[in-house]
């Protein structure tokens, strides 16, 4: 992949992706420099608690921390990136600093959307640790929330806000998960929080945020939804705009191949990616997928000019993701139809305990665990092998049956 000795190894970026790509280099024997360069003040973290955990207060801000780099990796924390570089092989820091590198790995991340105008207060997101805390310190002696955005993190912080007494609204453009996990898991999950006490809007034509100077409620277009705070869930924008004038590929996210190459000596890993397909791009922005291509990317640097074409070396796999929220413990492998019912392989969804599966054309492609425990193993092979002698079970809710406003 490169053409010159590769004894200085950048990974920009403190994530998962970027944390896991040291571990890996480090594991495959690469005994040069490693340097990881965080924007954060905070040692890496996990994000995964953030939405539940720390913002419940059930788990302290410490305890995300992922364990430590070893004295052979030199992290710079409050290190932001602010240009590459690549035809001197340097990344080039805030404060002007050049950061000479043979390999990269950029795992920049991706930052909170936003539907405020910069400088305006009162918007909460959940991307950060430091988000998180200040979330769950303003929820104190709040009464009422609303959560923009029915996605997984919108009805994890919709979750926790009920957890904590609050009266919860959920706005979103379109029927809450119905993208993400079909019409029938959608359905089940919403009328599941419904049951919970949350309070479902629909706003086809979008949300205005309100009150100057701080935003104190939503415009639905034909209603207005007032609130002591006002969270914000709806997606992500990759970090890149670092890497503009580089001469990689952005499109929608930093262009990668399957084993996670961007170009001579330079290789990235989560959620800061995309992958090509086609004529298309997109992204995976799951734990999950950030951990394999964090492995990914450090296996692909070390071959450098080598032929990469051995499954292991690639960072394609069945997609594996989770949520908890409302009681339920999700875990899924593979793509869910959008319209397809499951079949059900043991338990019962009306009793919010069962094993699933989606087929598709006649061959499986997704698979789920519902508050039923599951080897993870299992749950991809049955992702991808067909199950005989199950049963399909019956909607939980007429699509599109979302609760109405009120």
């Amino acid at each position: 992949m490169t053409d010159f000795p590769l004894r200085q190894v950048v990974i920009a970026g403190g994530s998962i992706a970027g944390v896991t790509a040291a571990q890996a280099l480090r594991a495959q024997n690469f005994d040069g420099g490693i340097t990881l360069l965080s924007d954060e003040l905070h040692s890496p973290y996990s994000r995964v608690p953030l939405s539940k955990g720390v913002l419940s207060g059930k788990e302290t801000p410490e305890s995300t921390a992922l364990p430590a780099l070893g004295d052979d990796v030199t992290v710079h924390l409050g290190a932001r990136v602010s240009r590459l570089r690549s035809d001197r092989r340097r990344v080039v820091l805030d404060d002007g600093e050049e950061v000479p590198y043979d390999g990269l790995v950029v795992a920049t991340g991706a930052r909170a959307r936003r539907l405020a105008e910069p400088g305006r207060a009162g918007e909460h997101v959940v991307r950060t640790l430091d988000d998180a805390v200040r979330l769950k310190d303003r929820l104190r002696g709040a009464r009422s929330v609303v959560v923009v955005g029915g996605g997984y993190l919108g009805m994890e912080v919709a979750s926790t806000c009920r957890e904590l007494g609050l009266a919860v609204t959920v706005v979103d453009r379109d029927p809450p998960l119905r993208r993400l996990l079909g019409g029938w898991l959608a359905n089940l999950i919403v009328d599941t929080a419904a049951e919970h006490g949350v309070r479902f809007v629909r706003a086809p034509d979008g949300v205005r945020l309100v009150g100057r100077p701080d935003i104190v409620g939503v415009d639905c277009g034909e209603l207005l939804i007032e609130a002591d705070v006002v969270v914000s869930a709806v997606g992500d924008l990759p970090n890149t705009e670092w890497l503009a004038r580089s001469g990689v590929r952005l499109a929608g996210g930093l262009v990668v191949d399957e084993h996670c190459r961007v170009a001579p000596g330079i290789v990235a890993a989560g959620d800061v990616t995309t992958r090509a397909d086609g004529t298309t791009t997109r992204r995976s922005p799951h734990w999950t997928s950030a951990v394999l291509q964090g492995q990914t990317a450090a296996r692909t640097l070390l071959r450098r000019g080598a032929s990469v074409t051995s499954p292991a070396s690639s960072a394609s796999s069945v997609p594996y993701y989770w949520t908890e929220q409302f009681g339920l413990d999700l875990k899924i492998s593979g793509e869910i139809p959008a319209t397809a019912a499951p079949t059900v392989l043991s338990g019962d969804p009306a009793q919010r305990s069962a094993l699933l599966q989606w087929n598709q054309d006649g061959r499986p492609v997704a698979a789920a665990s519902l508050n039923h425990r599951v080897p993870i193993a299992k749950l991809k092979r049955l992702a991808q092998a067909a199950v005989t002698g199950a049963r399909t079970p019956p909607s939980p809710g007429t699509p599109g049956s979302t609760p109405a406003p009120g």
